[in-house]
């Protein structure tokens, strides 16, 4: 039982259980309980493991029996259940969760392929060989044009293409940083299509962005809308 209970650990990473059935945090105490270092350092290995777990496609927790099973295992009191029974119930929630997760990829990527097609045809969108939408918001002033080698500094929106925001350095108001051989492989052919001021909207298909596996935000298979500035070369 403990090596299932370390795959659904691996498999099924950290969480706040908000959504999942329950009452919240919130309803059961305030913030300004949580005075000491203990009680805050507590507070937020639970909130992590929550919000993790949350995260989870199809991954349903019962906030009392969760919180029973901790209390069992830091009180040192013996298991309320079989360990076989255990273990039964951890591989059919992980053959459920990945179930509806495959289910959810593949209409994710259908969905993906939809909207690119469509997107496609419009006046001004123009497609690189490896499936890259982009069409040209405004020109820059510079002429060089970044090497996969080079780091960069941009500012970016991010959207699903519904529209809802997963990531913004505009929002932030902070402009960001990386090497771009260190990015989504359709942000690496992109910038070097750029040169320093220059302002693309990009369109990436799921296999030039995060494929199959969710990342935050983002669910599997989704095709991601982003308007880029290339502010610097470094």
């Amino acid at each position: 039982m403990k090596s299932q209970l370390l795959r659904l650990c691996l498999v099924l990473p950290f969480a706040v259980l908000a959504g999942c059935g329950g009452k919240s945090a919130a309803d059961k105490g305030s913030a300004k309980e949580l005075a000491s270092t203990e009680q805050r350092a507590s507070y937020g290995i639970g909130y992590n493991i929550g919000q993790n777990l949350a995260r989870q496609p199809g991954l349903k927790i019962d906030q009392g029996a969760f919180a029973a099973g901790v209390a069992d295992a830091l009180g040192g009191a013996k298991v309320r259940l079989d360990e076989k029974l255990i273990q039964a119930a951890l591989t059919e929630v992980q053959q459920k969760a990945a179930a509806e997760a495959e289910a959810q990829a593949k209409a994710n990527l259908q969905a993906a392929n939809e909207f690119l097609a469509k997107n496609k045809a419009r006046a001004g969108v123009k497609t690189t060989a490896s499936g890259l939408q982009y069409e040209v918001l405004q020109k820059g002033f510079g002429q060089t044009k970044p090497k996969a080698t080079d780091k960069v500094r941009v500012h970016y929106h991010g959207t699903l293409p519904d529209g809802t925001v997963f990531d913004s350095s505009v929002q932030r108001g902070q402009p960001a940083e990386f090497p771009l051989n260190g990015v989504i492989p359709g942000w690496t052919e992109a910038l070097q299509l750029m040169a320093v001021g220059d302002k693309f909207k990009l369109y990436l298909p799921p296999s030039l962005a995060y494929g199959p596996r969710p990342a935050g935000k983002i669910p599997p298979n989704s095709a991601l809308v982003f308007e880029v500035e290339l502010i610097a070369i470094n």
